[in-house]
């Protein structure tokens, strides 16, 4: 899974301390996004090097990744969804494939009901859509 890889290159860069440059994303007729945090940076530039920040797929996966860690640094209700050890931050693989499919809205932040929805259902192996099938 892409996203894996891409934390996986991020947690390494960080601890090798390969700090990127600051980096401003321009959208066309969008809005601009400053990363001048020097973790948002650090990321930034592990998912250049990955696959890079010129393709789609690249700016993509640098967005859904940001957007995980804001995800989690502000949903108290995934602490069970993550552990942290000396070793770094391991992510249930539910977060994962969730992060790689839910939309991030104009913001670019994941919808946290969303997530939690979407996160129950993926945990007790239910369909997303199973409410909408009982009524």
């Amino acid at each position: 899974m892409a996203l894996s890889q891409a934390w996986e290159a991020a947690r390494a860069a960080a601890a090798a301390e390969r700090w990127g440059p600051h980096r401003t994303l321009v959208f066309q007729d969008g809005p601009v996004m400053a990363l001048a945090d020097a973790d948002a940076a650090c990321w930034a530039e592990a998912v250049d090097r990955l696959v890079g920040l010129e393709t789609l797929a690249g700016l993509s996966l640098c967005l859904r990744l940001l957007a995980l860690v804001d995800l989690l640094s502000r949903a108290r209700w995934m602490t069970g969804m993550f552990a942290i050890s000396a070793d770094g931050i391991e992510l249930h693989p539910a977060l994962l494939t969730a992060a790689a499919t839910e939309g991030l809205d104009a913001a670019g932040r994941f919808d946290e009901t969303g997530m939690k929805r979407l996160l129950s259902h993926r945990i007790a192996g239910t369909p997303a859509d199973r409410g909408a099938e009982a009524g």
